[in-house]
């Protein structure tokens, strides 16, 4: 029986379908540039990239997130990437579920964090609260694999202006 990525990831806490989770650098017009020849995904050496809706590239964050190392725009031979623009347009965010909130010490997400977007400032009487850094945040999606409870969605900017309207 085939698993259902799409469904799976909306029944473990309401993240956007796989179909909208894009390679780097590319915006939602990959549709009218890949071919689908599938090179960037046989070139990422992370193994994020893979062969999604309609046959596109997707990303998945179930392992180490994406180290934005630029292997699958090296590969394409097409002009789908574009290294010019943003990798990612989303950032990560953090639910309420997340055990530092239930003042359990877990700091999980902040050691995957590359680029120490998120932090753990010190709290008086409760155990640190993480926090995203969204301007250091890159979207490459490391900490949601790690995070033993999914309290992590990555979002963009609109979806978090629609979460605070």
């Amino acid at each position: 029986m085939a698993v259902n990525e799409s469904r799976r990831l909306f029944l473990r806490g309401g993240r956007a379908p796989a179909s909208e989770w894009r390679p780097p650098w590319t915006t939602e017009a990959i549709t009218d540039q890949c071919t689908r020849c599938e090179q960037c995904i046989d070139a990422c050496p992370e193994d994020v990239l893979f062969r999604g809706d309609g046959g596109f590239p997707q990303i998945r964050f179930t392992g180490e997130g994406c180290t934005l190392c630029g292997e699958c725009a090296r590969a394409c031979p097409e002009s789908v990437f574009d290294l010019t623009r943003e990798a990612f347009p989303w950032r990560a965010v953090i639910r309420d579920n997340c055990l530092a909130q239930a003042n359990i010490h877990c700091q999980t997400c902040r050691d995957a964090c590359e680029p120490a977007a998120i932090r753990f400032p010190p709290k008086l009487g409760h155990v640190a609260i993480p926090e995203v850094a969204e301007d250091d945040c890159t979207g490459c999606g490391a900490c949601v694999a790690v995070c033993p409870e999914d309290a992590i969605n990555l979002v963009t900017q609109e979806q978090r202006e629609q979460t605070h309207a």
